[in-house]
């Protein structure tokens, strides 16, 4: 394995674990709706709970796609 092939595999693993970290904040913002639990009344935080479940099952759902199709 020469550098360049070294270089490009720690640049790949370096940006997926940012992209999929920025993804993660986005999702956890807008399922909460940027507010801290503290600001959100006990329906909010409810319907911020129920989205972050839908979203880790959407998670779920797109590797065991992936999976399947390799």
């Amino acid at each position: 394995m020469n550098v360049d092939q070294i270089i490009n595999r720690l640049i790949r693993l370096f940006t997926r674990k940012a992209v999929n970290y920025g993804v993660r904040k986005g999702a956890d913002m807008a399922a909460g709706k940027g507010k801290p639990a503290a600001q959100m009344t006990k329906a909010e935080r409810e319907q911020a709970r129920k989205m972050r479940e839908t979203i880790k099952t959407a998670r779920r759902a797109a590797r065991l796609t992936r999976r399947i199709g390799r």
